[in-house]
């Protein structure tokens, strides 16, 4: 039987173990300056996937990937000590792209702006190519009446 509520504390719980074992008990000269985002266990509790992003550059990147690998046993064993259930759950790493979507977004929101700009110059010196108003108000059927 599948408690969501329950796996979502469970998750909360191993992101604040590892995040805090990181900054205390790995010394691997690999790992960057490194963020758990966020972390989601499965529903029967026995795999935890922690996402992660690394500030610096693609070489520091993988290093810290590479780290974090090599240190999952040492972290696994402080997660099973401090949430005490029954199964431990399997830890695994994901590089999050959080990062890289935000700038992506961020270069669509100029690419508009810029078109925006672009439209607004355009603009500028126009003039309608019919009538200002198309549509014949009430007051000019009245006329053509009577």
């Amino acid at each position: 039987m599948v408690d969501k509520a329950r796996a979502a504390r469970l998750a909360d719980r191993i992101k604040q173990i590892v995040a805090r074992a990181l900054e205390k008990r790995v010394k691997d000269p690999r790992l960057g300056f490194v963020t758990i985002t966020d972390a989601r266990v499965t529903g029967d509790l026995q795999h935890a996937t922690l996402f992660y992003t690394v500030f610096g550059s693609e070489e520091e990147r993988a290093g810290t990937a590479a780290a974090l690998e090599s240190a999952k046993g040492m972290l696994r064993s402080e997660v099973g000590k401090q949430i005490g259930i029954r199964l431990t759950p399997t830890l695994e790493f994901v590089a999050d792209a959080i990062p890289e979507n935000a700038a992506h977004i961020d270069d669509l929101l100029v690419q508009a702006r810029m078109r925006d700009a672009e439209l607004e110059r355009s603009r500028e010196g126009a003039s309608y190519a019919g009538d200002a108003d198309p549509y014949r108000a009430a007051e000019e059927d009245d006329e053509d009446e009577a």
